[in-house]
């Protein structure tokens, strides 16, 4: 897939949008939900220009990407995963890391969360502020990874294995050395914790579906990633975590439930300084 297609897959993904379970406090009773936070206008600009940025990124990439890999050295981890890991074809698997990423994880996290507004009579209310939000989650998560890429400047895992004189040869060279850490792996497990932790927030009875559903397709396409030799272990890794911190940070602390004080919407937290007051929370895998 060449970067003009990529980027249409991402901001298709995130328009479509527009391993961590997180258990808040009880849910309310069956067929009522919790409202969350939320400013349109701040979340739908916060979003817009994300994906701004992002393009900005694509469009400007082989200015912005490192000449040369500034990180350079593989470590034995990293090496004995990827002969341990990567398939032969790894065309087939970079595709499928593409599907299931772009296509198959924001289809998911934007479908089943609405399957679940749905299953709780509340499709109507909350489809869009949901839809918003977890698109909003995804954009800052791709936007953080760009930028590590370009400051770390790790050169790939099939770039590694080739002679000097061929590397600059690669089908996209400007892409050589933007290994660090994984944007698929990212923006899939942003947008799969997203989701769930806006259904846990919501008090959504079909939460438990999309967490499962949601990180099977993630951890999917982080393996995809090491078949398809685009990024070493340690890549997909840092990119699960990224992602995963992201797409729980972004909705709960900017997008809290109404009911539940202690923290604050994004706006509250641009005018206001002071900082929230303390919360409990219960994590649960």
């Amino acid at each position: 897939m060449t970067d003009a297609a990529k980027a249409r897959a991402r901001v298709a993904g995130a328009a479509a949008c527009a391993a961590l379970g997180v258990g808040l406090a009880s849910a309310p009773a069956e067929g009522q939900t919790r409202p969350l936070r939320w400013d349109p206008p701040l979340d739908a600009a916060v979003t817009v220009g994300g994906v701004a940025i992002w393009l900005a990124s694509e469009i400007f990439k082989g200015d912005l990407a490192p000449s040369h890999c500034r990180w350079c050295d593989v470590d034995s981890l990293d090496a004995q995963a990827r002969n341990a890991l990567r398939w032969r074809d790894t065309a087939s698997a970079d595709a499928m890391s593409n599907v299931t990423g772009f296509v198959v994880m924001p289809l998911a996290a934007v479908g089943l969360t609405a399957l679940s507004a749905a299953h709780d009579g509340v499709l109507g209310h909350n489809v869009v502020e949901d839809t918003l939000l977890i698109a909003e989650t995804s954009v800052v998560a791709e936007d953080v990874t760009q930028l590590a890429k370009i400051l770390f400047g790790r050169e790939r895992p099939f770039v590694h294995a080739l002679p000097p004189d061929q590397k600059p040869l690669t089908p996209q060279p400007s892409d050589n050395d933007l290994s660090f850490f994984s944007g698929h792996t990212t923006g899939a497990f942003a947008l799969a914790t997203a989701a769930g932790t806006i259904g846990t927030m919501r008090g959504y009875r079909l939460t438990p579906l999309v967490w499962s559903a949601g990180g099977a397709v993630a951890f999917t396409t982080a393996y995809l990633r090491v078949a398809a030799d685009k990024h070493w272990l340690t890549d997909v890794l840092v990119g699960a975590v990224a992602g995963a911190g992201i797409g729980f940070a972004v909705p709960f602390f900017f997008h809290s439930a109404v009911d539940d004080p202690p923290r604050r919407s994004a706006a509250a937290a641009l005018r206001a300084p002071s900082p929230p007051v303390g919360t409990t929370m219960a994590f649960a895998w």
